[in-house]
């Protein structure tokens, strides 16, 4: 089922935090390197949970981690570490905290080759999902194929984030740069 049709079987408060993440962000770029940093962060928080868990946290990730702010974060210490290992309001999970924590460093040094995390994104567009795969496994930790299509799915570098029946889809594909219009061609 897809994440559009599954939104339809819920109700009440958990309708409202899916139905906003669907409508407004699921599948739209994002131009900010420390939001796009913020989402591969909760994309790989969410790995073997739900993603309801981690909407429901988003506030607690953005405080713990100071916003996603890739230079504060890749300058995290080892009392920085043990701070976030001990902040019941994330995923306590040292693989994920030390992921961030070089995902982030990795970002800098794409920064300084490419501008940005994004303009990294761009120079690689297109890809096929494995290829995207291959390539941020070789470039970022704890990013295996499901984080990585989710990832790229939610930032509309790979289709999929909506049906074509789904209200959003037209929504979702107007915000893409003329760039990324190949993505959503078969």
């Amino acid at each position: 089922m897809s994440y559009c049709t599954a939104i339809h079987h819920m109700s009440g408060s958990q309708k409202d935090l899916h139905k906003n993440y669907h409508d407004n962000f699921y599948g739209f770029p994002i131009h900010d390197d420390d939001e796009l940093f913020g989402r591969l962060i909760m994309e790989i928080n969410q790995a073997g949970l739900s993603w309801e868990t981690i909407l429901k946290k988003e506030q607690t990730f953005r405080k713990a981690y100071n916003n996603f702010n890739i230079k504060k974060i890749a300058k995290y210490t080892q009392a920085d570490r043990e701070r976030l290992m001990n902040d019941a309001g994330i995923i306590r999970n040292r693989l994920k905290i030390n992921a961030a924590i070089e995902n982030a460093n990795a970002i800098l040094t794409l920064q300084k080759e490419f501008g940005s995390f994004e303009k990294w994104l761009i120079v690689n567009h297109p890809k096929t999902k494995e290829e995207w795969v291959r390539l941020f496994k070789k470039t970022f930790r704890f990013t295996g194929g499901e984080i990585v299509n989710e990832f790229l799915m939610s930032t509309g570098f790979l289709p999929g984030s909506h049906d074509e029946s789904c209200p959003v889809y037209k929504k979702a594909l107007r915000a893409k740069p003329m760039w990324k219009s190949a993505v959503n061609k078969p």
